[in-house]
């Protein structure tokens, strides 16, 4: 039996120059998902209790540099269950709008089955970062 690979695409320019490339794969699940707070780097935390050479929040970093943020640090995940995959979000405070549907939101959590081909939009409707999820079936 053939496992099923997963990518997120990236829809916008924003979200192409988050993801270094026009899609990534994803190797392992949770594939966590979050926002790029890492930018200027330890020195400008210099009370910060994580350790340099701590694990990440993330597999994936997205910038968000807009006047209201959309993106949380720990904003959603993609888990593999049974089979199906499913979009989790982590208690994000915009939430993320899948097909439509709005996941998670004020903190809220939440979760949604995830199809080939689904819109992502990462926070609210003004967010640049979009992205597409797709499988395949080798």
């Amino acid at each position: 039996m053939s496992e099923t690979v997963a990518f997120l695409k990236a829809l916008t320019p924003e979200s192409k120059t988050s993801l270094g490339a026009p899609q990534v794969q994803i190797h392992r699940y949770p594939y966590r998902v979050g926002r790029e707070s890492r930018e200027a780097g330890a020195a400008a935390f210099p009370n910060s209790r994580r350790r340099q050479d701590s694990s990440p929040n993330n597999e994936l970093y997205l910038l968000d540099d807009g006047k209201m943020l959309n993106i949380s640090r720990e904003h959603f995940q993609i888990e593999q269950r049974h089979g199906n995959f499913y979009i989790v979000d982590r208690n994000s405070m915009c939430g993320t709008i899948v097909e439509g549907e709005i996941i998670g939101q004020g903190r809220n959590g939440g979760a949604r089955q995830l199809n080939n081909g689904d819109v992502i939009i990462v926070g609210t409707s003004e967010s640049k970062q979009v992205l597409k999820f797709v499988t395949l079936t080798p």
